[in-house]
């Protein structure tokens, strides 16, 4: 597995603000290893409402995980960390 390139994880985060987790999880299930994909890999699991698989994710991103999880303020915290290029 390859890390998702910047284009592919915003295209996942664009997924889930929209509510649309499994085509987000088409997207960010091709990446096990990029702290950034696991935490966005996590909140598709929220949005589907198996919060112990999203609990598993934020692991493997090393986040806390605490729930409620505020989803719209998790993706905002998400695209603030990822690398300033992605963000043309």
């Amino acid at each position: 597995m390859a890390q998702l390139t910047l284009e592919q994880l915003s295209r996942a985060l664009d997924h889930l603000s929209r509510g649309a987790w499994q085509e987000a999880h088409a997207i960010v299930q091709q990446d096990e290893q990029w702290t950034l994909s696991c935490w966005a890999h996590g909140l598709v699991h929220v949005l589907e409402g198996d919060l112990d698989n999203a609990r598993y994710w934020y692991n493997r991103a090393q986040r806390s995980f605490i729930a409620p999880v505020d989803v719209e303020a998790e993706l905002v915290a998400l695209r603030g960390s990822m690398p300033p290029e992605a963000s043309s």
